[in-house]
């Protein structure tokens, strides 16, 4: 098995939750992410659905890198609002990544809108891409269904976490350790996805 993987993030709480799940699936890789390159590109995700942008990502830095390469890009659909803001979830509200606006906007959008139609899901879509085998990616995805809250609870996570409310658990993403969150979690799901495709699809290179 190669000895390095590029991550394509910037963040690393991303990228220690991916190092955790390797190392726990005894796969012994070096995970660099884009701060280890010098002048990695930065990719405009114009795609229009979560696996176009994570295959955006993965095939741009695997072209730049040389290093297999894995890319996500995951988003909040909500059904009241036909799949919105869906591949548009960082930059709701505009191009700042500005939690508090995302939410404000997403709050503006569903007012009057009664809890049980508030219904959603977070989607996780993980591309793994290998330089010059681009017809070869492997392609995983998970999801968790929730509801969006009138107002927000809980003081952890980010994003739209305070807002989805899991009902099985009585509590929002906000709300959860993030053990809890992981093991139910839209990203959780796609790792463990990953992990359980990923040697066999790795061996196919040998």
């Amino acid at each position: 098995m190669m000895k390095e993987i590029l991550f394509a993030t910037t963040n690393q709480g991303k990228a220690r939750e991916l190092k955790e799940a390797f190392k726990k699936a005894g796969i012994n890789v070096n995970i660099k992410t884009n701060s280890d390159l010098i002048n990695p590109p930065v990719v405009d995700e114009t795609g229009t659905t979560f696996e176009e942008n994570a295959k955006l990502k993965a095939h741009a830095l695997a072209d730049f890198s040389g290093l297999l390469t894995i890319a996500d890009d995951s988003g909040l659909m909500v059904d009241q609002l036909f799949g919105a803001p869906g591949v548009h979830s960082a930059r709701y509200a505009g191009d700042e990544h500005n939690d508090a606006k995302n939410n404000a906007k997403l709050l503006a959008e569903l007012g009057g809108v009664p809890e049980n139609k508030r219904t959603a899901k977070f989607t996780t879509t993980i591309v793994a891409s290998k330089p010059e085998n681009f017809d070869r990616d492997l392609v995983v995805s998970g999801q968790c269904p929730g509801r969006i809250l009138a107002s927000p609870r809980g003081e952890d996570g980010f994003g739209y976490d305070p807002l989805f409310y899991i009902p099985e658990k009585g509590k929002t993403f906000a709300q959860m350790t993030l053990d809890e969150k992981n093991e139910i979690s839209h990203r959780g799901k796609a790792i463990k996805k990953l992990l359980e495709e990923f040697p066999a699809w790795i061996n196919q290179f040998k």
